[in-house]
Parts: C-alpha cells; structure tokens; sequence
C-alpha cells in the first residue's frame, strides 16, 4: 500500500512538472481578455449595431472599468471605418450624453493621452502598406486581384485612409484596434470574409485563441445569441486552418 501511495505522489508530481513547462512554453495560452479589453469589445459592437441604449450601459461600463475618454472616442471613431459615418456619430453623441450625466453626478473620469501628430515624410500608401503587412505578416502582392484589382481606387483608400490615417494613431494598440474591428464586423453581420481575415489578423498581433473564444461570449451578450453564433463558425474555421499550418 505504502508503495502504491509513493508511486501515485511520483505520477502526480512528473504530471504537475510537464504542465508547468507546458505553461512556461507557452505563456500566453491561458490569457484572457481584461476588463478593458472586454468594455471596448462591447462598446465597438453596440455602436456598429446601432443599440444605443445597450451603448449607453457598456460606455459606462467601460469608464468603471478604467478606459480612458479617449480611448473612448477613438474606439467610436474607429467604428466608422467598418460601419459607416452614421453609426459612429450616433456613439459619439451617446458619449456626450453620458459624460454629461456622470459629471453631474460628480464623476471625475479620466482624459487620458490624445493622440500623437504623425510625423513621417512617406507617402500615406507606403506607410498603409506597411501597417497592413504587419497586421497580417504577410507581403503584399503584385499585381493586384480581386476587388483591388476590379476597383483599385478603394485599395488606394484602404491603404491611404484605414491603415495610414486611422491605424496609425496611437491612442490604441493593434491588438486594441482589431477588437474594436471584429466586434464591429460580428455585429453587423454578412461580412464574414472581413471577419475572417481580421481574426486571423487577432491571432497575428498577439491575441490568444482563448481571448478571441472570450470574445465571441462578450458578443454574445452585447449583440446577440445569431451574432455570437455566427462569429463562433467564422472562428472555428480560423483556428482549423490555422493549425492545419
């Protein structure tokens, strides 16, 4: 009996040392999004999907959960690229209206950093060009196909506005601005290209299957159970090919 227990202590222990060099060969593996991370999931979705009074709830979440007014902001602004000017401006306006209200009921919430002025002499494509390729990890090709080749006056806005002036700025990270972007695609629906290419994208700069997993719930929540699951089929399909590479 005394040897059995010995043994099982021994299984035990080897068990627990090949997990924690697991862990420590991939660090990453358990992270989760935080709460900030999670409020501009929410903010971005509910703004693309045009729910304001949803909106109105997540702002203030996001705010108790130490998100800057900029951060905000340029979260709100970030939506129009994916889901017009209209649904961008209506956030912005429910922004005011609950900055108002949490002023006067004394909250003192914090500015944070504006963005920094771009100082780069390359021309806008270039500099969108190379952004994108770091987004992606991927080369750009020549020539052009597909749509940027049916229509190469959008790849030159792509390129020149979304990736120069939009993701250049630094109020958000990377990581930060492709939350904001899948959680906006998710809840418009009927893109699910797009979806799958920034998810793909997620994974890229840094974002962990975990959190991407963590993200469908959040949308879950704030969009819906047909957008979650709509975006949870687009998600499998990611991590299958990604592990088929």
């Amino acid at each position: 009996m005394k040897k059995n227990t010995i043994l099982v202590a021994v299984l035990i222990a080897l068990i627990f040392v090949s997990y924690s060099l697991k862990a420590q060969d991939n660090p990453n593996e358990n992270k989760t999004l935080s709460a900030k991370e999670q409020g501009l999931v929410a903010i971005a979705a509910s703004t693309g999907k045009g729910d304001l009074s949803k909106l109105e709830t997540e702002l203030n979440r996001g705010l108790e959960a130490g998100l800057t007014i900029n951060q905000i902001k340029e979260t709100l602004v970030h939506v129009y690229a994916y889901a017009g000017f209209p649904r961008s401006i209506r956030g912005l306006q429910t922004f005011m209206k609950v900055l108002d209200e949490r002023k006067s009921k004394g909250f003192n919430d914090v500015e944070g950093a504006e963005a920094a002025p771009i100082v780069n002499e390359t021309s806008k494509y270039q500099r969108g060009k190379k952004i994108l390729e770091q987004l992606t990890g991927v080369p750009e090709r020549e020539p052009k196909t597909g749509y940027a080749a049916f229509a190469p006056q959008i790849e030159v806005f792509l390129k020149e506005h979304l990736f120069a002036d939009i993701f250049e700025r630094d109020v958000l990270t990377f990581s930060e601005r492709e939350l904001a972007t899948i959680s906006v695609l998710a809840s418009i629906g009927g893109v699910e290209p797009m979806l799958r290419s920034h998810l793909a994208i997620c994974l890229n700069v840094g974002l962990t299957p975990g959190q991407l997993q963590q993200f469908v719930g959040v949308i879950k929540q704030t969009s819906g159970k047909k957008e979650a699951k709509a975006a949870q089929a687009v998600l499998n399909e990611v991590l299958k090919s990604r592990k088929k590479n």
